[in-house]
């Protein structure tokens, strides 16, 4: 079952916290568009707080584009925005041009098309995949392997509590997890120095 957003009803997303604090953006209408609610996003950026200042961000599955314009509104460096439906790709670059983003750009194309080619470290990972289509673990796969992945980069995994943990490399140390409704939302570090991936806090 489709989530809508907690506050702001369909059709909108509100910046939750930041230099845009409180702005409203247009969503459009758009069949397994599930923007991650205000309680959620919250909860990730207090876990991001001490990390999120000048880090360079990919959100693979951008959508609504919640979570790359909240890490823009908390000074992260620059955000790139994968978008594979062209409509809501171009509401996304009406709402950074909006905001005045000028180091968010949103890329119109296929997620595991565009992870294919080599890719340029970064920081910060959102992976919040449309829920029941296989494209979570095959994301992950081409993130490790591609080159996308700075070390100690922050990984977010949103998926479907009853397909329980998704597989990850053993570089990934599980930082944070908390289950919302139907839906796990979980923080990985990386660690590419074999440190005790395993040894959650």
């Amino acid at each position: 079952m489709t989530k809508k957003p907690r506050s702001g009803g369909a059709g909108q997303i509100r910046i939750i916290g930041g230099l845009w604090r409180g702005r409203k953006l247009p969503v459009p209408d758009s069949a397994g568009l599930r923007p991650t609610t205000d309680r959620v996003r919250e909860t990730l950026f207090n876990w991001l707080a001490p990390d999120i200042q000048g880090a360079r961000c990919l959100d693979c599955f951008a959508g609504s584009g919640a979570l790359g314009l909240e890490a823009l509104s908390r000074h992260a460096a620059s955000a790139t925005l994968l978008e594979l439906e062209r409509p809501v790709a171009q509401q996304l670059e009406k709402n950074l041009a909006t905001l005045g983003a000028k180091t968010g750009r949103v890329v119109n194309t296929n997620t595991l098309q565009f992870l294919a080619q080599a890719g340029e470290p970064h920081d910060l990972v959102f992976i919040d995949p449309p829920f029941r289509k296989g494209l979570l673990e095959q994301t992950i796969e081409q993130l490790e392997s591609g080159g996308w992945l700075a070390d100690k980069a922050l990984v977010y995994v949103e998926s479907e509590v009853e397909n329980g943990m998704p597989p990850v490399p053993v570089s990934w140390q599980l930082h944070r997890e908390k289950i919302a409704g139907q839906v796990a939302f979980r923080l990985y570090v990386r660690h590419t120095s074999g440190k005790g991936e395993n040894d959650a806090d």
